[in-house]
């Protein structure tokens, strides 16, 4: 491993949480242009970056201040990285906090990320991401809008796959 890929990886992972924690959605988003995402556990194709956006856009609460009132911290990351192949493998931690006017300061989730990333042209791109493994659920009604998956056409799609999904979400 050379002394520059470590850093540069670790920062992809840094800057991840910079952009999302700033609203930078649209950031976001181009920072994993070249990924394959997973959504959830259920999600058995992965989506691109565009597809992400889209979903993080109806989703995630962006408050008055332009911002979704988070800090993402990302930690414990287990770097493997093969300088031959120009690849890399990552698994790391993160807490979310959150606090806005009608929610104190306090965690809303916990998980791990795992990603995969392949060098370009000396630079190091996010070439995979799980957002599947949530592991601890808080409060997280001033995080996301729930409201967009009671649409009768998403309601159809989950109940005929899967019956409990929507009922699991409710639960959490």
């Amino acid at each position: 491993m050379t002394n520059h890929s470590y850093p540069q990886i670790c920062q992809l992972l840094y800057r991840y949480a910079e952009l999302m924690d700033n609203g930078d959605l649209q950031g976001v988003a181009e920072l994993l242009q070249y990924a394959a995402i997973k959504n959830g556990p259920a999600d058995d194709r992965p989506r691109n970056s565009k597809q992400m956006l889209a979903l993080w856009q109806r989703m995630i609460k962006i408050h008055s201040d332009g911002t979704p009132r988070t800090r993402h911290l990302i930690n414990n990351p287990i770097i493997d990285i093969d300088e031959t192949a120009g690849t890399a493998t990552a698994r790391s931690y993160y807490t979310v906090l959150q606090c806005t006017d009608k929610l104190p300061l306090q965690v809303i989730a916990s998980g791990r990320y795992h990603d995969t990333f392949v060098r370009v042209d000396g630079q190091w791109r996010f070439a995979s991401r799980d957002y599947s493994l949530l592991d601890m659920r808080g409060d997280l009604s001033q995080h996301l809008n729930f409201h967009w998956l009671v649409q009768p056409a998403l309601i159809k799609r989950f109940s005929h796959q899967r019956p409990s999904l929507l009922s699991r979400w409710w639960r959490r």
